[in-house]
């Protein structure tokens, strides 16, 4: 393939590159940031896309928050490109403020009493381990026979999966309607720069022709 990587990274790197990349996340925050005030679209469309991404990496659903971000781009009728980079609100910076806030807020809706912050740093992330053991042991029974185990994955979607799920859509409401107000007069005041400049240089390059025509016709 011509675009296909002739040094294969190993994927240790895949991995760390994706919870730190190249340059760090102030740079990965300032490249998306000028990717999204570049967009051809209306601000308020733009806007939209950004709180559709925004919301969507509140949720639990990790793998599919491309596909969340798209979906509700789409019914919100924003920009999709911008969803999909606003999704990397969700990072390893911020992970733990997400998981603080949707858990805690979760757990007050259902009642489930205050979360415990040690739950996110240590057994948060081994609920979601022991989840993948159980699930992987579970489709391996399809193939080698044995009875499948639903103990941990049920703890998971009791304890963890569920609260996280309800508690962050309040949290995710108030950052996306947050991040969609401060972007409109941003990519507003950016986009009516941009075409500014651009007029300039166009009037510019008009004046240019225009003398260089009216120097051909004093010289006939």
């Amino acid at each position: 393939m011509v675009f296909k990587r002739r040094d294969k990274r190993p994927m240790w790197k895949v991995v760390a590159d994706l919870l730190w990349p190249k340059g760090g996340w102030v740079r990965a925050y300032h490249y998306v940031r000028h990717r999204i005030r570049r967009l051809p679209d209306p601000p308020h469309r733009i806007a939209r896309g950004i709180f559709a991404g925004v919301f969507i990496s509140f949720t639990p659903l990790f793998g599919f928050h491309f596909i969340g971000a798209i979906t509700l781009a789409r019914l919100m009728q924003g920009n999709i490109i911008a969803a999909l980079m606003a999704t990397f609100f969700g990072n390893p910076v911020t992970f733990l403020f997400i998981a603080m806030s949707s858990m805690t807020t979760g757990s007050w809706l259902l009642g489930l009493g205050d979360v415990d912050p040690d739950l996110v740093q240590r057994s948060f992330m081994g609920k979601f381990v022991d989840a993948g053991h159980d699930l992987k042991y579970n489709l391996m029974t399809l193939f080698k026979g044995g009875e499948a185990d639903w103990t941990h994955l049920s703890l998971f979607y009791d304890q963890i999966f569920y609260p996280y799920l309800i508690g962050s859509i309040i949290p995710g409401i108030i950052a996306g309607t947050v991040m969609y107000y401060l972007s409109v007069p941003l990519i507003t005041a950016y986009q009516k720069r941009r075409a500014s400049r651009i007029e300039k240089k166009m009037k510019a390059r008009r004046e240019k022709l225009q003398r260089l025509a009216d120097a051909a016709r004093k010289a006939d």
